[in-house]
């Protein structure tokens, strides 16, 4: 996955966040301290796995710009 293939983690990320917030009487039970309306504890959560998802785009991406392509390509296939 590069960094322009990102469309599935913010669709998930956006589903996540929909059935979180109608789940929100749930969470407000488990988590202490939380209401069931916390902008604060969405957002936050938000922006880890978006942090997260970008991480792992990045990685592989830069890890693939390191490589020689001509070398890649006269490796015989396994």
């Amino acid at each position: 996955m590069t960094m322009t293939q990102g469309g599935p983690r913010h669709f998930g990320l956006f589903l996540g966040a929909g059935v979180a917030a109608l789940m929100a009487r749930l969470l407000a039970s488990i988590l202490y301290g939380v209401s069931a309306s916390d902008p604060l504890t969405f957002a936050t959560v938000a922006g880890i796995l978006i942090l997260l998802g970008l991480v792992a785009c990045y990685l592989p991406a830069r890890r693939a710009t390191r490589t020689d392509p001509v070398m890649v390509l006269r490796e015989p296939a396994s």
